[in-house]
């Protein structure tokens, strides 16, 4: 890869970050989300265990003998390490017998089974999570306000510029894929089907060489299709299996597929948030629903923009997933963790983003700014329901992510109007 052709990414900053502090860095993520092209780009010398010149001599070399391919400038990138597990050991291992902080950078689009790894790597190899790309990334945000800066509670009001409902739904379908940043929408919508055909024909098998039912996995993901961006549980996507496939499957073999999915970094789930809210309110503890990319969830469901245009639900749940994976993504680059909150009181937050402090944010998505004042008194209700509370932190910042609105600004009740085209880290 030509070094001054290179695309940066939020995840940057961090990667030089945790060179300078730890001996290896290992960098997961989906595939094709750009992990080989930001660990080139920060490594001075490397070896691809996949690569299939000479009957897969790489491979074959680094079975043999793990060390040898280790050899060279460092930090020295390490791709597709999981294909040879022993590299992981031996990474940590030359890691011991040096001082020398940033020597490896290892890629990973998936997590093996431990045998054959005999330490963690704690301490040596620290871990990265990629995404795919962001609005900011890909240019379709013009990165006007700060996620840090507004969750400090700075926010000047501007004006962003319209925005157009069709060209967003190309955002969604076209997902934050780095080799489809310059196809048109319809090619580039191939890339997320062949993405999904790849994980269930040959890595769902070679993660851990257990052949699985692939029509029942297919099944499952449209399943989680429908339900992009809810709480549904693993009970309620075998239902929906079978009331819509007429395909019945147990509950056991759902969760050994959502394993399987994550441990191919296909679904990123968003976590529930009530650890530190210190509430008698009983908090759900269930995860959202989210693909690693919102383009996956398009494909499974067929959706072309004609199709979303007319299914303003669907559109709903699809912007919501793509705002979300946004905010994650900005979140991390500066120390913040995304959640969502629900109660049993029917209380409900869209997301929320805990700082490194320990306060936190909160945030409704809503596509139109005819849902503002709605997301607006849903937020300003739970703030003042939690204040209430003994032993309860409120959110420091109320704020409504906008699809169409042309301006950020903050209201007279104090929620903040943010459109997730003006966002960045």
């Amino acid at each position: 890869m030509k070094k001054q052709q290179y695309l940066s990414r939020i995840i940057d900053p961090k990667v030089e970050q945790y060179l300078s502090t730890f001996g290896a860095v290992c960098i997961e993520g989906p595939k094709w989300c750009g992990k080989t092209w930001t660990s080139s780009y920060h490594s001075k010398s490397s070896i691809f265990i996949g690569d299939p010149a000479g009957n897969f001599q790489n491979r074959k070399l680094a079975e043999l003998s793990p060390s040898t391919v280790l050899e060279g400038p460092s930090p020295r990138l390490i791709d597709e390490w999981q294909e040879v597990p022993l590299l992981w050991d031996a990474v940590r291992y030359k890691v011991d017998q040096s001082p020398q902080k940033g020597q490896f950078i290892l890629t990973g689009s998936a997590t093996p089974n431990h045998k054959g790894i005999l330490h963690s790597g704690a301490g040596r190899i620290a871990r990265l999570r990629m995404h795919t790309m962001s609005l900011y990334e890909t240019g379709a945000s013009s990165g006007q306000i700060s996620l840090e800066e507004l969750c400090r509670g700075n926010l000047s009001p501007v004006m962003t510029g319209e925005v157009d409902l069709k060209q967003l739904i190309e955002q969604i379908i076209r997902g934050g894929w780095p080799g489809s940043l310059d196809l048109p929408l319809k090619e580039a919508a191939l890339l997320p089907a062949e993405y999904l055909n790849a994980i269930i024909d040959d890595d769902a098998y070679r993660i851990d060489g257990i052949k699985r039912n692939t029509e029942k996995m297919r099944q499952l993901l449209r399943s989680l299709a429908r339900n992009e961006s809810t709480t549904a549980t693993n009970r309620t996507l075998k239902n929906d299996i079978k009331s819509v496939d007429d395909e019945d499957i147990d509950v056991e073999t759902v969760a050994s597929y959502l394993d399987i999915f994550s441990r191919l970094f296909i679904i990123d789930n968003q976590p529930p948030f009530s650890s530190k809210i210190r509430s008698s309110v009983r908090v759900k503890q269930a995860e959202k629903r989210h693909f690693a990319d919102p383009s996956l969830a398009c494909s499974l469901l067929n959706a072309t923009p004609e199709m979303l245009l007319g299914d303003l639900e669907t559109l709903g749940f699809l912007f919501e997933a793509l705002c979300e994976h946004d905010l994650k993504i900005y979140a991390e680059s500066f120390g913040g963790k995304l959640y969502h909150y629900q109660d049993y009181n029917n209380r409900e937050l869209d997301a929320v983003i805990e700082l490194p402090g320990g306060q936190w944010c909160a945030f409704e998505i809503k596509l139109g700014a005819n849902q503002i004042d709605q997301a607006a008194e849903n937020l300003l209700a739970i703030k003042n329901e939690i204040a209430k509370e003994d032993g309860s932190v409120p959110p420091s910042l109320l704020c409504v992510i906008c699809g169409l609105s042309s301006a950020a600004y903050q209201r007279e009740d104090g929620v903040c109007v943010v459109p997730i085209t003006a966002l960045k880290p």
